[in-house]
């Protein structure tokens, strides 16, 4: 549970949508809204100053928000969780999004309590599974079955096999700690240790590759997703 508030900045062009969201989220306990911008410019200018934990972004700004955009944002600020918010269902676009460094997809034609959850476990550090998430991910696997990786996998110890499947059961390091008798630190560091054998930065990615390699398994219908 976080013990401190989450600071929110939130992009959206729309001013109306923008200050209606903003509005809703500062009536909920826990939350405050320290950045409202318009566009990306905007918003690099305030993080500079503003002290932020989660970004809440629309994909459509007047802006293009590319994979390189992400990119940029998650190596200046590494610590700041990404969660786009859109009407758009695109799977492949959704998926290199979930790549550059994501960490949350919401549809704006979702509930209001679904963001709030997604934003309390991004805060959190966890993984936030919706339908949307899940399925990006099933069309990545889908899409390296058709082109394979010739690279030769890294090699996952079972301990580290056992912490993926949590991490993709959406635990937290506290209740993956707990489960495997294990310090959080422990957890912490096993989970960088595996981000560096395979070259990513973010958790997302390091699912993504355990998707793909079959070391955790997508099952669509499983999760009630279709």
């Amino acid at each position: 549970m976080l013990l401190k508030p989450i600071n929110l900045a939130i992009v959206e062009d729309h001013a109306l949508f923008r200050k209606t969201l903003k509005n809703f989220l500062l009536a909920q306990d826990g939350i405050n809204v320290t950045i409202q911008a318009p566009d990306i410019s905007d918003l690099l200018y305030k993080l500079k100053t503003a002290s932020t934990d989660v970004l809440l972004m629309d994909i459509f700004l007047p802006e293009s928000i590319g994979n390189e955009v992400v990119r940029a944002i998650r190596s200046e600020y590494p610590t700041l969780k990404i969660i786009l918010l859109s009407m758009s269902t695109d799977m492949e676009l959704i998926s290199h999004l979930l790549e550059a460094g994501i960490h949350g997809y919401i549809s704006k034609a979702d509930e209001p309590e679904e963001l709030l959850q997604a934003i309390r476990a991004v805060a959190e550090n966890r993984i936030y599974r919706n339908r949307i998430f899940t399925e990006a991910l099933y069309w990545n696997k889908q899409n390296n079955i058709k082109n394979p990786v010739e690279k030769s996998p890294v090699h996952f110890n079972e301990r580290e096999r056992k912490i993926l499947q949590l991490m993709w059961a959406e635990k937290t390091n506290k209740e993956i700690a707990d489960e495997l008798f294990l310090g959080v630190r422990s957890v912490e560091k096993i989970r960088q240790d595996m981000k560096e054998k395979i070259g990513v930065r973010s958790t997302v990615g390091l699912l993504k590759y355990a998707i793909q390699h079959r070391i955790i398994g997508v099952n669509v219908r499983q999760d009630n997703l279709i």
